[in-house]
């Protein structure tokens, strides 16, 4: 460049000395013609450096960069907040991909191991520099394996906010309210605790006038991160649970049909559960047997669908239900699901039929466009006797619907004995049935254009 330079003419060399405004090589070749007064001498030197300017420099923020490395990667300029679209909702799945959590004290060791293989920069040769580089090299080093991962944490668990209804619902409800993010906000915290001590201690070490007062800066540095860690290294350990938690949670597919089993605690539901489908539960003569969501699944005609357990529900409002309640009621909101609800007219459920037929008419008012199966579970304890009724209720004012509910159950009702096998051919056809209309319902609405519908 420098021979180029000093063969071009003064007017010449003046442009090139302004604020570049094309490619550097377009311009030497142009500026023979844009001074036609002044006829431009090429010497065969001149000409070779010519020949042998091929790398195209544009002007990118004050600096020039290749055009290959712009081609390779294009060059990212802000987007002003108002450009911003709204934030992406997370499809259901994201307690799937969850990162795996290291223990802190596993976290805490694995990066102290690393930073003592980290070795001064060659080429020392005054013992107290090398030392202090050494120190500073290490101590930046431990601060880096600490902090990297506890920001892969923060980016990696999914934002609330962002999240499917479905599963903002299990977050709350299982974990607590708040708590999910005040366990993101402590391992945050602790990152920034961890950068803003081993930067410092990394600067004091830097500045140490002597090898001795080095290795005083790298123990007290080391010393401190690891006190730092021991104090608040139990956020990475609550993360690591609520991680294990999440992640057991059943998958779910939108696309995939659900037959949701609804009902009062200890009426059956398990136990049909594990009848209709591949689910597990557990099966106790104890209410709230089932403390969270089971999903399980069944073939029917070479197509899969998901069968759900869900904790049983009692009779009161939505404010005084408790988390397992809540639950069911999420499912049933957030989930295309068909109901399959259960009843148990035999007393040994502990809810007295009266109050599940009030709970029953409720959910069913409150879910009336779901495709709906009735179920009276334990028909072979019924026996054809008097229907049970408990010694707290009073039937004097009850109507004629609770009556023949007692009796008999809902208008429509299948009758079924796990036991006996009573009932279990028609409710498996039933099912069946539900189950494939659901699955039409859900790929018609697939097929309607959002657009369309809306206009």
């Amino acid at each position: 460049m420098k021979l180029a330079s000093s063969l071009l003419f003064p007017n010449q060399w003046r442009l090139l000395a302004s604020p570049p405004q094309l490619y550097l090589p377009a311009f030497i070749f142009s500026t023979a013609s844009s001074t036609p007064k002044s006829p431009t001498f090429w010497s065969p030197t001149l000409r070779q450096c010519r020949n042998l300017q091929t790398a195209v420099s544009p002007l990118v923020t004050s600096s020039y960069l290749p055009t290959s490395y712009i081609t390779q990667k294009q060059i990212e300029t802000p987007t002003s907040p108002e450009k911003k679209g709204p934030p992406m909702q997370e499809s259901l799945g994201a307690f799937q991909k969850l990162p795996m959590v290291m223990p802190s004290i596993d976290l805490y060791s694995s990066a102290l191991r690393k930073s003592k293989r980290v070795q001064p920069t060659k080429g020392i040769a005054n013992i107290a520099k090398r030392e202090r580089n050494r120190g500073a090299k290490q101590l930046d080093a431990l601060m880096k394996e600490l902090a990297l991962p506890l920001k892969g944490y923060m980016e990696s668990f999914p934002r609330r906010r962002l999240l499917h209804p479905y599963e903002r619902s299990l977050i709350e409800l299982t974990l607590g309210d708040g708590n999910y993010e005040e366990v993101l906000g402590k391992v945050d915290a602790l990152r920034k605790k961890v950068q803003s001590v081993g930067k410092e201690h990394a600067s004091l070490c830097a500045k140490a006038l002597s090898k001795r007062e080095a290795e005083d800066r790298l123990s007290e540095g080391v010393e401190k991160l690891e006190l730092v860690f021991q104090q608040q290294g139990i956020a990475v350990d609550e993360l690591l649970s609520i991680a294990k938690v999440l992640r057991a949670m059943p998958v779910v597919d939108l696309e995939m049909p659900t037959l949701c089993l609804v009902g009062a605690p200890n009426v059956g539901k398990s136990s049909l559960v594990r009848i209709l489908s591949t689910g597990k539960p557990e099966i106790c003569n104890y209410p709230f047997t089932t403390r969270g969501i089971l999903m399980g699944h069944v073939i029917l005609n070479y197509q899969r669908f998901q069968v759900t357990d869900t904790p049983g529900l009692l009779r009161r409002c939505d404010e005084d239900r408790n988390n397992l309640e809540k639950l069911t009621l999420a499912v049933l909101t957030h989930l295309p699901t068909a109901v399959l609800y259960v009843h148990d007219l035999t007393g040994e459920c502990g809810t007295s039929p009266s109050d599940q037929f009030r709970i029953y008419k409720e959910i069913k008012e409150r879910f009336e466009d779901y495709l709906w199966i009735d179920v009276v579970s334990k028909c072979d304890l019924l026996g054809g006797g008097s229907p049970v009724i408990y010694a707290k209720e009073d039937i004097s004012n009850d109507e004629a619907e609770i009556i023949r509910y007692r009796e008999t159950g809902p208008d429509g009702s299948i009758h079924v004995s796990v036991k006996t096998e009573q009932g279990l051919s028609e409710l498996k056809s039933r099912v069946k049935e539900v189950l494939s209309s659901e699955m039409e319902k859900i790929k018609s609405e697939v097929r309607v254009d959002p657009t369309v519908a809306s206009s």
